[in-house]
C-alpha cells in the first residue's frame, strides 16, 4: 500500500479542541532561538511538475532542521526546580541538537542518550553545542529506555523526541509561519513524518485557521509508523524499521501526536529510497543546497501524489526539514537518485561468447547512454553483462527498453527494483561459484559502527567457509553485508539455528535472479 487517504469527522465539532493546540502554537517562544524559515519557490521541480511547489527550507535553522523549535518550547516551560536538575532526551540527531543547544542557551545541563549507530555528524552537533553524549542501544528505542532510566535515577526531566504537547506546539510554528508567507491559495501541505510531533503541530493548525488546506503525510515504505496506525485505528508497533532515512526511524508514533493527525491528516504516502534519493536532488537542483533523507521526504511525497492525482496548476509546500546528512552517504545518494528518478535502468544480459556481440549489443541500445557496464569472460558459456542504460519515464521509458531488446532477440532481465543487484551484484560481477549446489546466498544488514564487521564475522563464527563476501560502508546507520557460505543440506538446520541467533536481519537471496545470472 502506497498511500491511505483518511476521511476524518467533520472538523466544527472538534475545533474547540484544536484552540487550545493553537493558543499553544502562538504562545511558543521559538524565536528566542529559532529563525523564520523562508517559503522558496523550486523554479525546475514546479515546471517539471506542472505544479507550483514551495520549500520551507527548516534545513536553515541554527542546528540544520526544525527539532530546535520544539526542544526549546519544552525547555522554555521548565520550572526553576527542574532547569536546577538537568535534562535527559534520546535521540538519533536533530532532537538531540536542538536539545544541546536550547539547554545551553537557558544554562541547562542536557544528558543526550543517542543510539551507537547515530552517524556521527550528528554527535559531533550534539557534543559542539554543549550536550554531554551517553551511546546506548542500537536503536531509538533502546536509546529511549535508558535516557528514561538516567532521567529517573538523577532527577532530571525527560525531554520527549516528539510525543508532547509543548513539543508538539514548536513544531507548529512551521504552520503559522507558512500560512502568514503566503496567504494566497494553498492546496496541499506535505510533511515528513517520524514519531508524528511535527506533522500533528502542522495539522492543529492548519485545519483550526484554513480547513480547507490538505495535510498530508510523507515517510518510508519501510518506516511507515503513521499509516500502519491509520489503518489500525490505535499506534502500531512496526516490527522492523529502516534505517535509510534516519531521522524518522520510528517504530511507533506518538500517542498524543496520534490523537491530532487521526482526525486531521488527510493522506499518508510512502516511498521508496531511491525516491528519496531522487528528491535530494531535486532539492539540490533548485536550491543548490544538500538535505538528509528525511528532509527529502515531502518532495518526494509531492512527485508521487502528483503523478497519482495527474495534478497540474496546483500550489503544493513541501517541508524540507532537515540537512545533517554524512557527507559519505552521498555516494549512494548519487548512485541511486536516477534510479528513483526512472532515468536509469539496470538490466541483466546474456549473449552468445563470440566476437561481434558487444558491439551487435549497443547497436540494439541505439543511442541510449550507456551508465554502466560490467562484465567477465567465462569459456565456454553465454556472456552475462550488468548493465546500466539511461532511460526516461516518459519519453523512453524502462518496459520500452526491455521490449525493445527482447524483440531483437536478447535474453534481458530487469535489475532495477532488485535491491541485492543495486547494493552489491553490480560491484561483484567477476566469477561464479564452484560448487553452487552447495553455496547459500544471504544478504544481512546490522548496526554500523566501529568493529562491527568484525563483530558480525565473529557472530558468523567459523563452521562454514566463507565463498562470497561484499560489504561496503554507505556511511549509513546499517552496515550491509553479502556472504555466500559452503553449506551443505545435513547442515541446513544448524545454520539457521545460527542465523536467527546472531539477531540481526538478513534475506536468503540463494534464489534471486541476479545471483544466478551473475554469480550463481
Amino acid at each position: 500500500m502506497n498511500s491511505l487517504t483518511v476521511n476524518p469527522p467533520s472538523l466544527p465539532p472538534l475545533r474547540p479542541c484544536l484552540s487550545e493546540h493553537v493558543r499553544r502554537i502562538l504562545a511558543a517562544p521559538v524565536y528566542d532561538l529559532a529563525i523564520e524559515t523562508p517559503l522558496q519557490a523550486a523554479p525546475a521541480l514546479s515546471q517539471r511538475l506542472r505544479n507550483q511547489v514551495l520549500l520551507k527550507r527548516e534545513d536553515l535553522q541554527p542546528t540544520f532542521s526544525f527539532k530546535i523549535r520544539g526542544a526549546y518550547t519544552r525547555l522554555s516551560r521548565l520550572t526553576s526546580h527542574q532547569r536546577a536538575c538537568g535534562v535527559v532526551t534520546a535521540s538519533a540527531g536533530n532532537h538531540a541538537q536542538g536539545v544541546a543547544l536550547a539547554a545551553a542557551h537557558l544554562g541547562v545541563r542536557a544528558t543526550i542518550v543517542m543510539p551507537t549507530a547515530t552517524p556521527a555528524l550528528k554527535v559531533d552537533g550534539v557534543r559542539s553545542r554543549g550536550g554531554e553524549v551517553v551511546m546506548h542501544g542500537d536503536s531509538l528505542a533502546h536509546a529511549i529506555a535508558h535516557a528514561l532510566d538516567l532521567a529517573e535515577r538523577d532527577g532530571a526531566t525527560f525531554i520527549p523526541p516528539f510525543d508532547d504537547l509543548d513539543v508538539m506546539a514548536g513544531q507548529g510554528t512551521v504552520a503559522m509561519e507558512i500560512l502568514r508567507q503566503h496567504p494566497g491559495r494553498l492546496d496541499a501541505i506535505f510533511v515528513p513524518v517520524g514519531g508524528g510531533g511535527l506533522i500533528a503541530g502542522i495539522a492543529a493548525y492548519v485545519k483550526y485557521v484554513r480547513p480547507e488546506i490538505k495535510v498530508i503525510g510523507v515517510e518510508p515504505h519501510d518506516a511507515n509508523c503513521l499509516q500502519a496506525a491509520m489503518a489500525a485505528g490505535k499506534p502500531v508497533i512496526l516490527p522492523q524499521v529502516g534505517t535509510f532515512a534516519e531521522g524518522v526511524a520510528v517504530a511507533q508514533v506518538g500517542a498524543q501526536c496520534f490523537d491530532l493527525c487521526r482526525h486531521y491528516v488527510d493522506e499518508v504516502i510512502t516511498v521508496s529510497s531511491d525516491e528519496l534519493c531522487a528528491a535530494i536532488k531535486d532539492i539540490y537542483d533548485d536550491t543548490r543546497a544538500i538535505t538528509e533523507p528525511s528532509g527529502a521526504l515531502a518532495v518526494a511525497g509531492i512527485k508521487r501524489y502528483v503523478a497519482r492525482e495527474r495534478a497540474s496548476g496546483q500550489t503544493l509546500v513541501a517541508i524540507d526539514s532537515g540537512a545533517n546528512v554524512n557527507f559519505d552517504r552521498l555516494r549512494h545518494v548519487a548512485e541511486r537518485a536516477e534510479l528513483g528518478e526512472q532515468r536509469e535502468a539496470l538490466i541483466g544480459v546474456t549473449i552468445a561468447e563470440r566476437p561481434g556481440s558487444f558491439r551487435a549489443f549497443c547497436q540494439a541500445l541505439g543511442k541510449r547512454q550507456i551508465t554502466e557496464f560490467n562484465y567477465r569472460c567465462h569459456p565456454g558459456q553465454p556472456a552475462r553483462l550488468f548493465v546500466g542504460v539511461q532511460t526516461h519515464p516518459v519519453d523512453d521509458p524502462r518496459p520500452d527498453l526491455l521490449a525493445s531488446l527482447t524483440a531483437q532477440g536478447f535474453e534481458a532481465v530487469d535489475l532495477t527494483d532488485n535491491e541485492l543487484a543495486k547494493l552489491h551484484i553490480r560491484h561483484t560481477v567477476g566469477g561464479h561459484a564452484a560448487q553452487p549446489a552447495q553455496e547459500r546466498v544471504l544478504r544481512f544488514e546490522f548496526p554500523e559502527r566501529p568493529g562491527a564487521l568484525l563483530g558480525f564475522l565473529q557472530r558468523l563464527g567459523q563452521r562454514w567457509n566463507i565463498s562470497l563476501f561484499h560489504y561496503r560502508n554507505h556511511g549509513a546507520a546499517q552496515a550491509r553485508v553479502l556472504a555466500a557460505l559452503h553449506v551443505t543440506d545435513a547442515e541446513s538446520a544448524q545454520l539457521q539455528q545460527a542465523l536467527d541467533g546472531m539477531g540481526y536481519r538478513y534475506w536468503d537471496e540463494t534464489e534471486n535472479s541476479a545471483y544466478q545470472l551473475f554469480l550463481g
